[in-house]
């Protein structure tokens, strides 16, 4: 009688391995998380109090996503290692939203533009026969370059603005942690080396906190339980052009989602299939709902944890469900966000440099995975993967494009998976029957 092994995905760790590598994955989120609201708050001229409102909720409803998409329900939840962060492709236009019309259009406009992706989920779950591995390897490829330009903000002190960035101070800072993480990475093997970057980020945090690098005032400052009530803007307010632009960028939220489920299902070994796709859908546009209903925004999967799946090697959803729990707790109780707020960003940055290197990796090994002699498979790798990096390059190079236009130009993700898409279609045309058989033979596999 055979025993029937679990996948590493549904693989249920001790409940210290759960805690550690969840607060792992947090710890590597959370600047990415309060971001969001930061700069939203900011830019509409909100009072601290009404920002620090936005950030609990950000938090509670982040951990709640994450818990959906990992733990999942029905046909909600890609039930893959997922953890889901307010998405900056919606940021631009939320703030469009919000100075010509206010906050309530807003959440009206998300909580509209959510239930619309659950409706559109099993439309968009049909295009995945459109990502042969050309189209995948390009794609997580792009996923890791565009990430780097955040590791060197986070590197250089995380405002680029401030009189203090890219000191000395804090490039040698980010060092430090690139090498504590690398020395545990290659010293140590099973529990230890899968906690690289949590013990590179402790030891990091402790040299800030030796060179007076680091503040913990806002600790003591923080509230020990608050509790972000539905609505505490006002009721959620729905017009036409508001819903109409949120939805756009959800549209885009998704391919990226799409993205993000494909290097997550090569890296854990469990193939995305058009059910899984479609379920990760819905759960982002459920997740979108209930941000808007909690004073927060839309979600998806956040890139920059790919990489550190990748780093340690645990490939289990419920690490990441683990994560949520933690998200849930840190929105409830503000000490605990702001004593994991208090890592400085220049540690974050070393960190990010090895995980989202490794996000790269990923894709330069599904691409060594492609057939390019006698193809014209070269070409669509060359062409996407330039297309995709350019806005995340040469930022302004797009800066005249308007509305619409604009968000779309600003996606190097969505701008990359389109014209790997596209010239894969044009290119290989003659071979796509065949491809998109083999495709969904592995799927049903």
């Amino acid at each position: 009688m055979s025993i029937k092994r679990v996948h590493p995905v549904d693989e249920i760790l001790p409940l210290r391995q759960l805690f550690t590598f969840g607060l792992q994955h947090v710890l590597v989120m959370y600047a990415g998380a309060v971001a969001v609201p930061l700069i939203l708050g900011s830019a509409l001229g909100l009072t601290s109090a009404q920002i620090v409102m936005l950030i609990n909720a950000n938090l509670l409803t982040s951990g709640v996503a994450t818990l959906i998409q990992t733990l999942g329900f029905w046909k909600f939840g890609a039930r893959l290692p997922m953890i889901q962060g307010c998405s900056f492709i919606a940021l631009a236009p939320m703030i469009m939203i919000g100075k010509e019309f206010g906050l309530s259009q807003i959440f009206g406009a998300v909580i509209a533009a959510g239930a619309i992706t659950i409706a559109l989920a099993p439309v968009f779950s049909r295009l995945l026969r459109f990502f042969p591995p050309v189209v995948i390897g390009s794609l997580i490829t792009i996923i890791g370059i565009s990430l780097m330009p955040a590791a060197a903000i986070w590197l250089g002190g995380g405002n680029p603005g401030a009189d203090d960035f890219g000191k000395p101070a804090n490039l040698l800072l980010g060092l430090a942690t690139v090498a504590v993480t690398l020395l545990i990475y290659a010293r140590f093997s099973g529990f230890i080396g899968n906690l690289s970057v949590l013990i590179g980020l402790f030891v990091g945090s402790l040299i800030a906190a030796a060179f007076g690098m680091t503040n913990f005032s806002r600790v003591g400052e923080a509230a020990w339980f608050e509790l972000s009530p539905p609505m505490a803007f006002g009721v959620p307010e729905f017009s036409l052009m508001p819903i109409l632009v949120m939805t756009l960028a959800m549209l885009v939220i998704m391919a990226e989602t799409t993205g993000n489920c494909l290097a997550i299902g090569k890296l854990t070994g469990k193939p995305t299939s058009q059910q899984t796709l479609g379920n990760a859908f819905r759960a982002d546009g459920l997740s979108t709902m209930l941000g808007g209903l909690f004073n927060s925004f839309p979600y998806n999967a956040f890139t920059q944890n790919t990489g550190l799946i990748a780093l340690s090697n645990i490939k289990s959803r419920f690490v990441v469900a683990a994560a949520g729990a933690i998200m849930v707790l840190m929105g409830l109780f503000p000490k605990l966000g702001a004593l994991i707020a208090a890592v400085p960003t220049p540690v974050l940055g070393g960190c990010a440099i090895v995980m989202f290197g490794m996000t790269t990796v990923a894709g330069i090994q599904e691409l060594s995975r492609v057939r390019f002699e006698g193809t014209r498979n070269g070409i669509i790798v060359a062409v996407s993967v330039s297309v995709g990096v350019l806005p995340m390059s040469f930022p302004a190079l797009f800066e005249h494009a308007n509305g619409a236009l604009k968000l779309v130009l600003e996606s190097g993700i969505f701008l990359g998976a389109i014209t790997a898409i596209v010239l894969n279609i044009l290119l290989n045309n003659e071979n796509q029957p065949t491809e998109a058989l083999s495709s969904d033979a592995e799927l049903a596999d």
